[in-house]
């Protein structure tokens, strides 16, 4: 049994929360320039310089990416040969709230959904646990703004929609965040489960590099076609027209019930942090 120390899960949270927030992801980078050399209105190629040269100066500054810091949405792979010596959760809030304070983020967490009141550190934390065989533990760090998130959506399908009507509600979805999320975007699907699972299917597949297909050839194909169908609406950069409206999508799938087809659609804008890390 491997123990891990709760210091060692703070410091590891703490900097994550700083590094997601300052350094956007490769992948992500890599199809904002891939778009941009694509596009040939002034107003999109405008747009999207004006991206490049923001994450560029994030990176040079160590600065956040966006005003918007985002709920620390943080996934852990836990391995059940792993024993945390200490409070699990605690160690991952303490993390969340020196990161949050240390690296002079803005703190956007209210204590109560009705009665609101900003907890002032950014916690609590939403912590989603998987676990896994062995003695590994991954953390990942995706903050999450809400101008994107509000855009999201989960529907219960029929099975009689089938895949027609899956895609229509993802496409729908984009239409109807319109410029909202600040596209270009990238775009989390969930499909099956039951309620509660598939809303957790969309928020993970934000975690997948938008340069890895899904492996399922039938559903890697049906990522193609969405992509290329939101790409043909036309609400491009920042809702001005355009080739670019999102960057990428991914699609995770589960089985589900023989009467049920739930959706799930987790927008995020161009903007999509996570950073990861091994302990």
């Amino acid at each position: 049994m491997r123990e891990i120390e709760v210091s060692r899960l703070t410091e590891v949270i703490e900097k994550l929360c700083i590094e997601a927030n300052e350094h956007l992801p490769e992948d992500v980078k890599d199809a904002i320039k891939t778009c941009r050399a694509c596009e040939d209105g002034d107003i999109a190629v405008g747009v999207l310089d004006n991206i490049i040269e923001n994450y560029q100066i994030a990176d040079r500054e160590c600065v956040p990416i966006c005003q918007d810091t985002g709920m620390a949405c943080v996934f852990v792979e836990l391995g059940t040969d792993v024993h945390i010596d200490g409070s699990f959760e605690a160690a991952i809030h303490e993390g969340v709230r020196r990161g949050y304070t240390d690296g002079y983020l803005r703190k956007s967490i209210v204590a109560d959904p009705l009665r609101r009141g900003n907890t002032g550190d950014n916690t609590p934390a939403a912590i989603t646990v998987h676990l896994v065989d062995g003695e590994g533990c991954r953390i990942t760090v995706a903050p999450k703004g809400f101008g994107s998130e509000n855009m999201s959506r989960i529907q219960m399908l029929k099975p009689a929609d089938g895949v027609e009507g899956f895609k229509r509600f993802v496409v729908d979805t984009v239409k109807q965040a319109g410029s909202n999320p600040c596209p270009p975007i990238v775009l989390g699907i969930g499909v099956g489960g039951s309620f509660d699972k598939v809303a957790y299917l969309a928020k993970k597949a934000l975690l997948r590099p938008l340069d890895v297909p899904n492996p399922d050839p039938y559903y890697a194909q049906l990522e193609q076609e969405l992509l290329a169908a939101i790409n043909a609406l036309g609400i491009g950069p920042q809702g001005f027209g355009g080739k670019t409206t999102c960057l990428g999508l991914a699609i995770e799938q589960m089985p589900t019930h023989v009467a049920g087809l739930p959706v799930a659609v987790n927008v995020s804008c161009h903007v999509t942090r996570r950073a990861s890390a091994e302990l």
